[in-house]
């Protein structure tokens, strides 16, 4: 019989007492002994799959946190969850299914700790959206918890310089406009993605990874080292080690996550000039945490926090460059000595954010050769990379990332869309025009549903020589490999009956970046008359998967959550 162990560990309802020999059987026909029985049930999540890149690789990011927990003489439980590749249902319906696998991941995770009743989680996560769930997951499980990143793939190479799929989108776009030809861009297609990993740039993936040390849920410098490499299976065992000491330690979510923390997580963010996905991730993790945290709050931070880096999709760089000169902790370090972030925000190591950089011996600099990462007082630019737009259009906000241009300031005629195949058939047909402000709507949470990231858009203007001139707006997302003046999770959606519902084709609309607007011209009684002849869409499924999480979701300016319990009154 085993012996005895914590009596509030939740394993032991399943393996403890002789009315649980049934249960212990089952264990035992999987290779689990007494001594397993007398140790902390550690759930390992894996969302390993061979539909991605980025999770192609997992079962052995797994298996090494897996040795982790044996080691810190844990009972390992490997179990598996979805995903969906996010560059792969790119420009397609089946993009749609991306932000609800957020939901999938968050909910499955819970329902097999719960229901197996594990003492402990690692977090494991590879694509976008595998990155929020599974920490959303530990959130709502509040059980001790290892957040560990599959990261990220090397850097390809065409015509002597660096390369990531990021390219490769622009380039449709290039030979669109005859800018490129059908051959380069194979070419560009056959070596942009080189092996395992997340997209390479600071995207979605990379941005959540480098949140995930700010905001205390994974350890310092666990983000940065690529996913072929000895340093992120060192990472992975590290991580298991640690979920079985923080069982131990009774050292849980609910002890790390606090409004320092999440403002550090911004802080990072905008500092490195992370994801506009970010916004929406960090709102439905502070609404599962019940931290407050408002859209608004983005900005306040960002007009204190100088980006210092200077990576993909706005700069050339990509993660593997930052991790070759000490990877999240440098930064973290630039912006703790300038007293950007709060030192004292506890980690899952039971460290603090400056304990844990004293105990790593971070000092913050680098070669004097190395060009994309700055001080905090010589800047690439002197306020963060995230802006929140707000005004007639977005009376709730709408996020910008800048990539370029410090002081966007674009007036142009709306061109109104549907969907994002409409728009995209537009741009490829070579309609736009300089100036324009293209508008796709009815993509939001509910309308889409799902929220469609839009990079094949976005990239074919850039890609046709429009970075800069051409303006897009939409109740939708954007990839973290985005850059121009495009304005994404524009709130109200155009479903919930938003004011983008009621822009009409010529109207004057105003991207404004220094006032922080995003407005139309149109007089309040005229979108007053217009309100009144519009009609709610009909939803585009009556049933399935799709119809259920487009009825849940939330508004995008609270996280588009679908957790009842986390939804604003």
């Amino acid at each position: 019989m085993s012996q005895q162990k914590d009596p509030d560990l939740p394993s032991n309802d399943v393996t403890e007492g002789v009315e649980r020999a049934p249960h212990r059987a089952m264990f035992r026909a999987m290779g689990y002994d007494d001594a397993d029985f007398s140790s902390p049930m550690v759930g390992v999540a894996n969302p390993a799959a061979d539909i991605t890149p980025c999770n192609v690789h997992l079962d052995d990011v797994a298996d090494s946190a897996v040795d982790g927990v044996e080691d810190g003489d844990g009972m390992p439980i490997e179990f598996g969850t979805i995903t969906i590749s996010d560059a792969i249902s790119m420009g397609t319906e089946g993009m749609r299914a991306s932000l609800i696998s957020r939901e999938v991941i968050a909910d499955s995770v819970e329902l097999v700790a719960f229901g197996e009743r594990m003492d402990a989680l690692v977090t494991v996560a590879g694509c976008d959206k595998n990155l929020p769930g599974m920490m959303m997951a530990a959130i709502r499980t509040d059980l001790p918890s290892v957040f560990l990143y599959g990261g990220s793939i090397m850097p390809g190479e065409h015509d002597g310089r660096e390369i990531t799929v990021q390219n490769v989108f622009e380039g449709v776009g290039a030979v669109a406009s005859g800018d490129m030809s059908e051959d380069e861009l194979e070419d560009m297609e056959r070596h942009a993605c080189p092996g395992a990993g997340a997209c390479g740039g600071m995207f979605t993936a990379n941005t959540m990874a480098s949140i995930s040390e700010a905001i205390g849920l994974a350890p310092l410098g666990s983000a940065s080292p690529p996913a072929e490499s000895d340093g992120r299976y060192d990472v992975a065992e590290r991580a298991g080690e640690l979920a079985a000491e923080c069982v131990r330690e009774d050292r849980r979510p609910s002890d790390i996550l606090t409004r320092e923390s999440f403002e550090n997580a911004i802080a990072i963010q905008v500092a490195l000039g992370g994801s506009t996905n970010a916004v929406l991730h960090l709102l439905a993790l502070a609404a599962e945490a019940g931290v407050e945290l408002d859209i608004e709050d983005f900005n306040t931070i960002s007009d204190r926090t100088p980006k210092v880096a200077n990576l993909q999709p706005g700069g050339s760089r990509v993660m593997n460059d930052l991790h070759e000169v000490g990877g999240v902790p440098v930064v973290l370090k630039r912006l703790l000595d300038a007293d950007l972030i709060h030192g004292d925000a506890l980690t899952v190591t039971g460290r603090t954010i400056e304990e844990e950089l004293d105990h790593l011996g971070v000092d913050g600099e680098v070669d004097e050769d190395v060009d994309f990462l700055k001080p905090v007082d010589d800047p690439f630019h002197e306020t963060g990379a995230i802006t929140v737009l707000t005004g007639n259009l977005a009376p709730d906000g709408a996020v910008l990332k800048v990539t370029g241009k410090d002081e966007t300031q674009h007036t142009g005629p709306a061109r109104v869309f549907e969907s994002e195949e409409d728009a995209m058939a537009y741009v490829q047909e070579g309609h736009i025009e300089s100036g324009d402000v293209i508008v796709i709507r009815n993509e939001g949470p509910r309308g889409g549903p799902g929220m469609r990231e839009m990079l094949g858009v976005t990239a074919a203007v850039v890609g046709q020589g429009h970075e800069d001139d051409v303006a897009l707006l939409t109740d939708g997302r954007f990839s973290g490999a985005t850059r121009g003046p495009m304005v994404g999770h524009v709130a109200p959606e155009a479903a919930s009956g938003g004011p983008i519902a009621l822009v009409e084709d010529g109207d004057e609309v105003t991207v404004d970046v220094p006032e922080r607007e995003l407005s139309v011209a149109v007089s309040e009684e005229e979108m007053d008359e217009r309100r009144e002849d519009w009609e709610e869409p009909e939803p585009r499924y009556d049933a399935g998967v799709l119809r259920k999480y487009g009825v849940q979701f939330g508004s995008a300016a609270d996280g588009a959550v679908t957790n009842p319990a986390a939804k604003r009154e």
